[in-house]
């Protein structure tokens, strides 16, 4: 089984890499739709339609054409590199930008989305 660092990770935003990637995460899950009887003794599900969504954080850079195109509201693409190898592809709503600053730290961009359909692995 291997093992990866977190230090290998990207983003594309369409074509685009997204600058100055500190961090993201992916969350995928299903709705389970219970199945139970009245005859049962415990509750079975079977799996529901699935969905997904993400967030991630970066320095601002505001020449980056891939942190430019993650407008709220905005429709994009985007491809997560856990490795140079495997990849996570969806379609995603931007849900929010938030930019932060403080005198002790670099500007910073913090990005949330939903998917809109699947989140296909390759």
């Amino acid at each position: 089984m291997a093992i990866y660092s977190g230090s290998g990770g990207s983003i594309k935003v369409g074509t685009d890499v997204l600058a100055e990637l500190k961090s993201y995460s992916i969350d995928q899950k299903s709705d389970p739709i219970e199945t139970t009887n009245l005859a049962s003794s415990a509750k079975t599900f079977v799996a529901g339609k699935t969905s997904w969504s993400g967030s991630c954080d970066c320095f601002w850079s505001d020449d980056d054409t891939a942190q430019g195109a993650l407008t709220a509201g905005a429709e994009v693409t985007i491809t997560f590199y856990p490795t140079s190898g495997k990849s996570f592809t969806g379609s995603a709503h931007v849900d929010s930008l938030t930019i932060d600053s403080s005198t002790d730290d670099m500007v910073g961009a913090s990005f949330s989305f939903t998917g809109n359909g699947a989140l296909t692995y390759a």
